[in-house]
C-alpha cells in the first residue's frame, strides 16, 4: 500500500469509528430502571432500540464492538460493494457477445478497497452513536453480562430493566483443523481489510458468503479454490439452482472441489500455506496465499452469561425462544441471528419488530407468521421464498411444479443474461403458491412479487392478470401463470368451450 493509499484508508477508518465506536465515548449514568435494554447493536438491536425509544420507552443499548454489527462492518455492505466492482470488471471484459471489445480494462484493487471503506464510512452515520442519542437511546459500549433476571452489567455499571432484547448476533464458526490457527486465515471480519489482492485464495465452505466471495475475488484476479464437503453448494437451495451456480463457477475458472475435506494446513514460507485436501479417500495438496473460512455461523454469547438471567441456550442454534421470540425468562426476548434459523439482515429487522412489540405490549405477534425471502448475490443471483419442492414432498402435500428457463423471456435474451430459471411450487387443486426459487441476474429484486403472492395466498393463475412491462425479466412470473392456466384447459373443458363457440351466432 502506498503512503497516500494508507492515509486514505486510515481517514475512512477514522470516519467509520467516529460513528460506530467513538474513541472518546463515555458511557452515561444509567437510569434507575429502563423500560427496555437491548444487548447488541447490529441490525436487530438498532431496530429494537430506536423503535422502543420512539414508542416512549426509556431505552438503553449495549454494544461490545462496533454499532451496525455484521451487516455494516463485516457482511452485507462491504461484500456487496466488492461484488459490484467485480461484476463491473467482468462485464467490461466479457462484452464481446454484445459487440463491445475493451482491451485496456484493469483492476486497481487498492482503489476498490478504498471505495469500499469510503462508502461504508458514509453509510455508518445511519447506525451512529450520535443518531441513537438523538433518538433518545442511552448508548453503552463494553462487554455485558447478566447478573440477575432483571439486571445486566457493562463496564462496572449496572442496568436494571423491565424488559430486555438480546440481539448479539452470530460469528464465524472456526473448524478445529490441524495447522489452521498457526498458518493464519481470514473470516468475514478480516477479509474486507485486505489492501492487496491474494494471488491464490482458498475458500472453505460453499454457503452464501463462500460463493459470493469466491466469484468476486476470482473476477478481481485471484485464482480461487472453493472447497465444499458435500456434493452441492448452497445446500439449503434447490439442487437445480445450485447446479447453475456450480457450472457458472467452472466456466469462470474457479476451481470447484466438491465432496472434499480440508485435513491440514501447513505454513509454506513467505506467508503462503500448503493445504492438504481429501476427496474419495485420496489426498492432494494445494499452495495458496490466503484461506477464507466460510464454514457457517454460530451464536455469539461470549461473556453474556445468559444462564444468570434464567435464559436457556444451545451452543449451535443459540437462544431458545418461543414463537413470540420470548426466552425462558419472560422478561427477556431475542431477535436476529442469536436465535433465528435464517440469518439475514432483513429477518433480523423483521424479528426485532416482533420482539419489540411483544416485549412492550404483550405477546401478540408470531415469528411463524412471517413470509421470509432470501437471496445469494452471485451472478446470476439465487433467490427463494416459501417452501422447496423437496419440503412439499416430505410434508405429503398435493402439489405441482412449474419450471421455466430464463432464456424463454425476451429481456434476458436481449441482455445476454439467459443463465437462470424459475421454479414455482403450488397447490394442485387451488393453485396457491407454496414457494419459488429464481435464478436470474436480479433475482433478489424480483422475488418480492412472489413473496406478496404467498403472503396474500394468491393463486398462481392470478399473476397472469398482472400487467408486466415489456420487456422485463419479471415477465417470467406471468409466463409461469400462463403455463398454469394452460394446464387447467383439460380435454373436457376444451370440449365445453368448443360446444360454446359453435353455439354462438
Amino acid at each position: 500500500m502506498t503512503n497516500n493509499s494508507r492515509k486514505t484508508y486510515e481517514n475512512h477508518e477514522e470516519k467509520l469509528l467516529s460513528n460506530v465506536h467513538p474513541l472518546d465515548w463515555k458511557n452515561p449514568e444509567p437510569e434507575d430502571k429502563y423500560d427496555l435494554v437491548v444487548i447488541g447493536a447490529g441490525s436487530a438491536g438498532l431496530v429494537a432500540a430506536i423503535g422502543g425509544a420512539r414508542l416512549g420507552a426509556r431505552t438503553a443499548i449495549i454494544e461490545k464492538g462496533k454499532l451496525g454489527g455484521d451487516c455494516l462492518n463485516y457482511g452485507c455492505v462491504p461484500s456487496k460493494l466488492l461484488i459490484r466492482s467485480a461484476r463491473a470488471y467482468h462485464e467490461a471484459t466479457n462484452a464481446g457477445h454484445l459487440g463491445i471489445n475493451i482491451n485496456s480494462a484493469s483492476i486497481d484493487f487498492p482503489a476498490v478497497m478504498q471505495r469500499l471503506e469510503n462508502v461504508r464510512a458514509d453509510i455508518s452515520k445511519n447506525d451512529s452513536a450520535e443518531r441513537l442519542q438523538n433518538e433518545g437511546v442511552d448508548v453503552f459500549f463494553g462487554e455485558a453480562h447478566f447478573t440477575s433476571e432483571d439486571s445486566i452489567e457493562v463496564e462496572d455499571l449496572s442496568l436494571k430493566f423491565k424488559r430486555a432484547i438480546i440481539a448479539t448476533g452470530a460469528k464465524a464458526r472456526i473448524p478445529s483443523l490441524d495447522g489452521l490457527e498457526e498458518s493464519g486465515f481470514l473470516t468475514n471480519e478480516t477479509i474486507f481489510d485486505l489492501q492487496s489482492l491474494p494471488e491464490t485464495l482458498m475458500i472453505m465452505g460453499g454457503g452464501p458468503l463462500g460463493c459470493e466471495l469466491a466469484q468476486a475475488f476470482n473476477r478481481l484476479g485471484s485464482q480461487v479454490y472453493i472447497v465444499q464437503r458435500g456434493s452441492q453448494f448452497l445446500k439449503r437451495e434447490d439442487p437445480d439452482a445450485a447446479a447453475i451456480i456450480a457450472e457458472t463457477f467452472k466456466k469462470e475458472g474457479i476451481k470447484v472441489l466438491f465432496s472434499t475435506e480440508t485435513k491440514k494446513v501447513t505454513a509454506a514460507g513467505a506467508g503462503r500455506k500448503s493445504v492438504t485436501l481429501s476427496c474419495n479417500g485420496k489426498d492432494s495438496n494445494i499452495l495458496v496465499d490466503s484461506i477464507l473460512v466460510a464454514a457457517g455461523r454460530e451464536p455469539d454469547l461470549s461473556s453474556l452469561t445468559p444462564e444468570s438471567a434464567g435464559v436457556e441456550h444451545d451452543k449451535r442454534s443459540g437462544l431458545i425462544v418461543d414463537d413470540h421470540l420470548r426466552t425462558t425468562n419472560p422478561r427477556i426476548y431475542a431477535a436476529g441471528d442469536i436465535c433465528l434459523k435464517y440469518k439475514f439482515t432483513h429477518t433480523a429487522d423483521a424479528s426485532a419488530r416482533i420482539a419489540l412489540q411483544n416485549a412492550l405490549f404483550g405477546n401478540l405477534k408470531k415469528l411463524s407468521s412471517l413470509t421470509i425471502p432470501w437471496c445469494t448475490y452471485t451472478d446470476p443471483e439465487v433467490a427463494h421464498v416459501g417452501i422447496y419442492e423437496k419440503e412439499a414432498r416430505e410434508k405429503g402435500l398435493d402439489f405441482e411444479t412449474i419450471v421455466l428457463p430464463m432464456k424463454d423471456v425476451d429481456r434476458p435474451r436481449l441482455e445476454g443474461q439467459e443463465n437462470g430459471m424459475l421454479k414455482i411450487v403450488y397447490q394442485r387443486k387451488k393453485g396457491i403458491i407454496l414457494g419459488a426459487t429464481l435464478v436470474a441476474s436480479h433475482a433478489g429484486d424480483m422475488i418480492s412479487e412472489i413473496s406478496v403472492a404467498i403472503d396474500s395466498s394468491l393463486p398462481l393463475g392470478k399473476l397472469a392478470n398482472v400487467i408486466h412491462p415489456y420487456p422485463t425479466q419479471s415477465e417470467i412470473f406471468k409466463k409461469a401463470a400462463d403455463v398454469y392456466n394452460g394446464k387447467r384447459l383439460t380435454p373436457f373443458v376444451k370440449k365445453l368451450l368448443n360446444v360454446w363457440m359453435r353455439s354462438r351466432k
